[in-house]
């Protein structure tokens, strides 16, 4: 067997209707088109401007290039502020887990950043998967210790 004597499967091909090429061939005179009106002309329809009394896509492209980018695969955090963090016990450990059970996490399956808006006077031990700078500082020097999660 060679390339050349490959051939689809029967019934698989089907020849295009050759439209336009007389009455006798089922598809003459107006060629399946109808009679009059938009559609039986040539080059009809594709019109960018014609959307059905939709504002058309280029008079609507300022409005939506005003609305930005946003990226497909961006990470969107579950934000905590030290002020918050008032709430729990001196040593205690606050992660996650615990900020989900406190109702402090607006959506818990998105990863928790703490930051550093507000003070906290005791030691804690965070644990959460993004801490700012100041957050940061600001904990340790309350004797507390940062954990960054994967």
């Amino acid at each position: 067997m060679k390339l050349n004597d490959l051939m689809p499967n029967y019934g698989s091909k089907k020849e295009p209707k050759r439209k336009g090429h007389g009455i006798s061939a089922g598809q003459g005179k107006t060629g399946g088109r109808g009679t009059k009106g938009q559609g039986s002309r040539s080059g009809e329809g594709g019109h960018l401007y014609r959307q059905g009394g939709n504002l058309p896509i280029f008079r609507r492209l300022p409005f939506i290039r005003g609305e930005g980018f946003t990226p497909p695969n961006r990470v969107e955090y579950s934000v905590v502020n030290l002020y918050q963090l008032t709430k729990f016990a001196s040593g205690s450990v606050v992660s996650p887990v615990e900020l989900a059970e406190a109702n402090m996490l607006s959506k818990p399956k998105n990863p928790v950043v703490i930051l550093g808006e507000g003070e906290v006077s005791v030691p804690l031990k965070v644990r959460v998967q993004r801490v700012s700078k100041s957050a940061r500082a600001k904990i340790e020097a309350a004797g507390g210790s940062v954990e960054i999660l994967p």
